[in-house]
């Protein structure tokens, strides 16, 4: 597929990886449409954009709603006439000990990243196999394949997203809709500052940053980009991205007891659960300490900058 005058949705597209994403597919001809809930960020995603010569339009919405999640597609559909690549890449994340998750955030976690693409996949279905053809695009995570402490709400919508995709692919192949998953790795996208923390979530906030500006352990967010848009060009049906995540697939399939050992050494050295206070969620921002924003975290704070996940 070549994405020259295709019409392209991409989901959580105001900052981080969706406007990465937005900025490739903008420089090779799409016509765009980003969708978010925060309409001042969608603003200065457009603008971005603009200053780099690409055009988009910016639909605010919340796919987590089935009657948002419907009348995007088919505004998108009356807008530029037609849909041919939606990317489900809205996202949200909060980290912290399963002592301070409460039912509301796994229900958040999974309105976002199964139930939101669910209602977008169902709603753009019809109009792609209308023309006969047609890319999804969805945005999982090596923790839809692992589950890593900390992240219980992340890791089981994420595991519910990845379910999703890989079985729709092969009722949708000979429609000639073609279903991409995608597991990234840490990415330097600038998304921790944006995440939100509980339990100790100064301590939580410093792990999370610190472990994503590692260089070897994390990718640049822009070279995650354009390998999710060739997977995307291609019809390949799962990417997983960066070294790190494919090893760890690997060793999760072929040595499952020492992935659980692992898993069980990192969650004694994190963060230990604190008083009721810790039910209360904090953003990155909101979490600074002498740890992070620091030397260790430069490069996710450079990522912020870039990619409008700063607070404004």
């Amino acid at each position: 597929m070549t994405f020259n005058g295709c019409s392209v949705l991409i989901t959580g597209g105001s900052r981080g990886l969706g406007l990465l994403l937005a900025r490739e597919l903008g420089r090779e001809g799409a016509r765009l449409t980003l969708a978010a809930r925060n309409e001042a960020e969608l603003q200065r995603a457009r603008d971005d954009l603009s200053s780099r010569g690409i055009e988009a339009t910016t639909i605010a919405c919340d796919v987590g709603n089935r009657e948002d999640a419907t009348q995007l597609i088919r505004e998108v559909v009356a807008r530029a006439g037609s849909l041919d690549v939606l990317i489900n890449n809205a996202g949200v994340i909060k980290v912290g000990p399963l002592d301070h998750m409460q039912r509301g955030d796994f229900e958040e976690a999974m309105a976002v990243h199964f139930w939101g693409p669910l209602h977008t996949m169902l709603a753009a279905i019809p109009e792609m196999r209308r023309r006969g053809g047609g890319r999804i695009v969805n945005i999982s995570s090596i923790g839809g394949k692992i589950g890593v402490p900390h992240l219980a709400p992340y890791c089981a919508s994420k595991f519910a997203l990845t379910g999703l995709s890989d079985a729709v692919r092969g009722e949708l192949a000979r429609d000639g809709i073609r279903v991409t998953t995608v597991c990234p790795g840490l990415m330097r996208t600038g998304s921790p500052f944006n995440a939100w923390f509980k339990g100790r979530h100064r301590d939580e906030f410093a792990w999370f940053a610190i472990s994503g500006s590692v260089p070897v352990a994390s990718m640049d967010g822009a070279r995650a980009a354009a390998q999710i848009i060739d997977a995307c060009r291609q019809g390949a049906p799962e990417i997983v991205i960066g070294w790190p995540a494919k090893l760890a697939v690997i060793a999760n399939a072929v040595l499952p007891d020492s992935i659980a050992l692992a898993m069980d050494l990192a969650n004694r050295v994190l963060p230990k659960a604190t008083d009721e206070s810790g039910d209360h969620p904090r953003t990155g921002w909101q979490s600074g300490s002498d740890r992070a924003p620091s030397r260790l975290t430069r490069l996710t704070e450079r990522a912020a900058a870039a990619n409008n996940e700063m607070p404004h």
